[in-house]
């Protein structure tokens, strides 16, 4: 990828300030129409069908027929492994002060996520690494190796104040990377020395790995689990979420959690209109009878390039229903694909994003499930390192 305007190198140091990059995208990357029909560069296994160029490359290429052999035509293109990559940054918390997150904090083990997920807002950071938010987000992952030591020099800096931690708030800490390098396990295990307030938003059923920190921070009231269940359709989760945990086994990881006196809750998300938003009442009856005590729902965002890649992917795979989601998406925008506006970008707005959010608010109050609880963030304390005095206290 030659003519990278951010070198790569630069941005593994971590020199580069998050939320200078956000406000970037926000500034420099217009809401203009997705581009049109694109060759397929489908996987097996793979959720993007594109790699769209990377938007601060200079130079881009993108494939073309030559008149031999038609690339939309192959037989079947070769799967593409997954490469692994040391992130260099010098922290791992990751700040924010948006009004629309109700945290201001996070730690994400990984850059890019192996599931895959085609509507994943995650997608454009990617472009921030000099990689593609379409093949390469979830096949070139970034990884932490220090992220726990990290954590805890934070942690430990005079002054600190504990609040809420979300681990996931970008890509999924149980990825499926995870279970040979376990990072996750190893921030978990330092929030729990620390007695550090957390909450944990995952697709996957190895959260369960990890039950017994989970337990322990649960009976002092320090942690929830949110499982992302995005349609109880098999068929379409394959698609659209290919590595990610089959919706049954979501489920059974919400009961498994909930018997196991772990807090738990469904987040119905993203609601796609006209793919999956019929389905939200359903999504949040299966998790509540399977003990989900909160639950939560996000109309979908298409920032960047992932109105490009989401675009290629519903003409793939739900080419009759394409435009009329499209058409929907630009009902709840405000006529575009996408509405990057703080207090505007996770509720959209409309008739059809009204309709949405009403919805969601009567089976919420019909199915019972409760406000969401503060997490106690008053037992913080830093642990003593070897060699320490003890306190006499």
């Amino acid at each position: 990828m030659s003519g990278s305007a951010v070198p790569r190198a630069e941005l593994l140091r971590g020199a580069l300030d998050p939320e200078a990059l956000a406000a970037l995208d926000r500034a420099g990357a217009p809401d203009a129409e997705p581009a049109g029909p694109a060759l397929s560069m489908a996987r097996h296994g793979r959720g993007a069908t594109i790699n769209p160029a990377v938007r601060y490359d200079r130079h881009q290429t993108e494939p073309f027929e030559d008149g031999w052999t038609p690339l939309d035509t192959l037989p079947g293109l070769p799967p593409l492994p997954t490469t692994l990559t040391r992130d260099a940054s010098k922290s791992a918390i990751s700040w924010n002060n948006s009004p629309d997150l109700g945290f201001d904090r996070a730690v994400n083990p990984y850059r890019g996520c192996e599931h895959g997920c085609v509507y994943c807002y995650a997608r454009p950071s990617h472009a921030h690494l000099g990689f593609s938010p379409g093949l390469e987000f979830e096949t070139q992952i970034v990884f932490k190796p220090d992220v726990a030591a990290l954590l805890e020099q934070e942690l430990r800096r005079p002054g600190y104040v504990a609040r809420p931690m979300v681990l996931g708030s970008n890509t999924d800490p149980y990825q499926p990377v995870d279970r040979a390098l376990r990072l996750t396990r190893a921030v978990l295990d330092v929030l729990d020395r620390f007695n550090h307030p957390l909450s944990i938003v995952t697709k996957s059923a190895g959260v369960l790995r990890d039950l017994d920190i989970l337990q322990r921070m649960g009976r002092r009231g320090l942690v929830r689990v949110w499982l992302s269940v995005t349609t109880l359709d098999a068929g379409l989760a394959r698609r659209m979420e290919p590595r990610a945990a089959a919706p049954a086994r979501r489920l059974q990881t919400i009961a498994a959690l909930t018997e196991a006196g772990v807090p738990a809750g469904v987040l119905a998300a993203p609601m796609i209109p006209g793919l999956n938003d019929m389905e939200l009442e359903r999504i949040l009856a299966a998790a509540r009878q399977r003990g989900a005590a909160h639950a939560g729902t996000v109309l979908l965002r298409l920032p960047s390039e992932l109105r490009d890649v989401f675009t290629a992917w519903l003409q793939e795979h739900v080419p009759d229903r394409a435009r009329r989601v499209l058409a929907l998406i630009r009902e709840t925008r405000a006529g575009s694909l996408n509405d990057s506006r703080f207090h505007h970008r996770f509720d959209g707005g409309g008739p059809y994003a009204d309709l949405l959010a009403q919805r969601f608010a009567r089976a919420r109050r019909q199915l019972g499930f409760l406000d969401r609880d503060a997490l106690d963030c008053s037992q913080f304390r830093c642990p003593p390192t070897p060699g320490d005095q003890l306190s006499l206290l």
